[in-house]
């Protein structure tokens, strides 16, 4: 299960790899050629002990122009090791594969970003003897997808969007966006993507929404990551317990998209005690432009 942020950030690429190229011609405008085939390597970049190092995420791209290294970095904040790290993961990768390697560095913050799309040189004033300029994907560039035909017609870009994007005022847009996206894909790939998000949004107020939608489109439950979350808040099992969650849950979900409640409105959702028909709301609030779209029909 992926736990954490760092984690979610480069592993989506192993999901997907053709997204990074995606990424690097849409997002970064680098002409980077189409490739036939992309695989992932072994990350491991140790060559005698004591000395270990890793790389997060490594895909070999084979091009019409030639074969790739795509050397992918997850990185939360600045840290001056890098400075001698990532020229020797570059380097190392040449001599071993000898094919040109990438790097791409993705973060979650501006500053970061800033920080990673600076050039190393090595070398002395005026003449360098090595210099490494990293592809940096951040919010600054990364689109916001938050229109759900664009989030369906790339649905791992529009996961991309909400994972750099999950921080910002445009979350909800963005989360509501590829909810909807993802009941147009394969449940496994889904739960896996769910996952991804989860873990890279910091805010309490948009995972609350996020896992939130998931239910109510009962993708979230799929996961084993549901175990934790059915435990927060309530004894599992509880019919009782099931119904308040549910209740909560239609009316979190109307607040986070800004739609007004009336106190009858409200009401009739506390008062509710019939686990489906709250389930049916919840899957309606979603979608629905008017409080009174909840209740038709019912």
């Amino acid at each position: 299960m992926v736990g954490s942020s760092h984690e979610a950030l480069h592993r989506i690429f192993q999901k997907d790899p053709a997204l990074l190229t995606r990424a690097l011609q849409r997002v970064l405008h680098v002409p980077f050629p189409e490739p036939r085939e992309i695989a992932a390597l072994n990350v491991d970049l140790t060559e005698i002990e004591p000395v270990e190092r890793r790389v997060d995420t490594l895909l070999r791209a084979e091009t019409d122009e030639g074969t790739y290294l795509l050397v992918v970095e997850s990185q939360g904040k600045a840290d001056d090791r890098k400075r001698g790290s990532w020229p020797y993961y570059l380097s190392y990768l040449y001599e071993k594969y000898r094919c040109e390697p990438v790097l791409i560095v993705i973060t979650q913050s501006s500053a970061t970003a800033k920080w990673a799309s600076r050039p190393i040189r090595l070398g002395f004033p005026g003449w360098d003897s090595l210099t490494v300029r990293p592809l940096v994907l951040g919010p600054d560039n990364v689109p916001v997808i938050a229109d759900e035909r664009q989030a369906e017609r790339d649905v791992p870009l529009a996961v991309l969007s909400a994972m750099t994007h999950g921080r910002g005022p445009q979350a909800p847009a963005i989360l509501e966006s590829l909810a909807t996206a993802l009941r147009t894909i394969d449940p496994d790939s889904a739960a896996v993507f769910v996952q991804f998000v989860d873990s890279c949004l910091a805010d309490p107020q948009a995972k609350q929404m996020w896992r939130d939608l998931m239910t109510a489109i009962q993708y979230f439950w799929r996961h084993p990551l549901a175990e934790q979350v059915r435990a927060e808040g309530r004894e599992e099992g509880r019919e009782e317990g099931r119904i308040e969650d549910r209740r909560q849950m239609v009316l979190n979900i109307l607040e986070w998209r800004g739609i007004p409640v009336p106190d009858d409105a409200r009401e009739r959702v506390d008062t509710c005690t019939d686990l489906d028909r709250l389930e049916v709301w919840a899957q309606r609030a979603v979608h629905a432009t008017d409080v009174s779209e909840l209740f038709s029909g019912n």
